[in-house]
């Protein structure tokens, strides 16, 4: 993959996934437009990188925001969402603003970038979409509500964009972390086993966007087995088992 010279939007980009990734495509030679929600953080970042970046606030959350963003950044080769927030809650601790918030935020806010990237990109036939999903959407979990349900939505929203763009010239790719050292899994009260640095997660994360024949990676590997296979078992089984 040759990044050299290309553009890349990075919806969510002020800390953590988000900003490792960015050096990463930026070291590669990648001209990266980072985005967020605070500007001055936006453009601390941008000054931290080694090639051409710009910074581009933006609210996820806000049409007109994301309307804004897109018109001024123009025309781009590839974009990676990144956006979300979290908090652990279970269901018999139900939280109606955090709940409303993690959907708004991680799946319709997904559905709102997409909603002005993917027609450019059908209209030029060229481009490129990463979206971010989570080990956490493969199936119920407890204590994810909010959480856990929509990032299986963005799983199954990625999973349509690909179906629907196979025979294009758009690539589409999905990427599932499992845990990563961040302010959001600080709120996290339990042990998290196989925890990644955000350097971990960004190197797993370049490795597939640089690999033209792949759809998703799921990581880490030998974490993700446990995800990835519960999938199979019956519902008796896998409710005994996690919940």
């Amino acid at each position: 993959m040759d990044w050299v010279g290309k553009r890349y939007w990075l919806v969510g980009a002020s800390e953590g996934l988000g900003l490792a990734l960015a050096q990463k495509l930026n070291t590669a030679g990648a001209e990266v437009i980072v985005s967020g929600r605070n500007k001055d953080r936006l453009d601390e970042v941008v000054a931290g990188l080694p090639g051409r970046a710009r910074a581009v606030a933006v609210d996820v959350g806000d049409e007109a925001s994301v309307a804004q963003a897109t018109e001024e950044i123009g025309e781009i080769d590839g974009m990676v969402f990144l956006a979300g927030v979290y908090w652990p809650m279970p269901a018999t601790d139900w939280n109606a603003e955090q709940a409303i918030a993690m959907a708004d935020v991680n799946f319709t806010g997904a559905v709102r970038v997409l909603s002005h990237v993917v027609p450019q990109m059908v209209a030029r036939d060229a481009g490129h979409i990463v979206m971010t999903g989570s080990l956490a959407g493969f199936r119920g979990l407890p204590g994810a509500v909010g959480y856990g349900a929509s990032k299986a939505a963005v799983m199954s929203l990625t999973e349509s964009l690909r179906a629907d763009l196979w025979r294009t010239g758009v690539r589409v790719q999905l990427a599932n972390p499992g845990f990563i050292k961040t302010r959001l899994t600080d709120k996290n009260a339990f042990h998290m086993p196989f925890l990644m640095t955000p350097e971990q997660a960004a190197q797993e994360m370049f490795e597939l966007m640089c690999d033209k024949a792949a759809f998703d990676r799921s990581f880490p590997g030998l974490f993700s087995l446990v995800f990835r296979l519960s999938r199979f078992l019956p519902n008796w089984l896998y409710y005994r088992l996690f919940a």
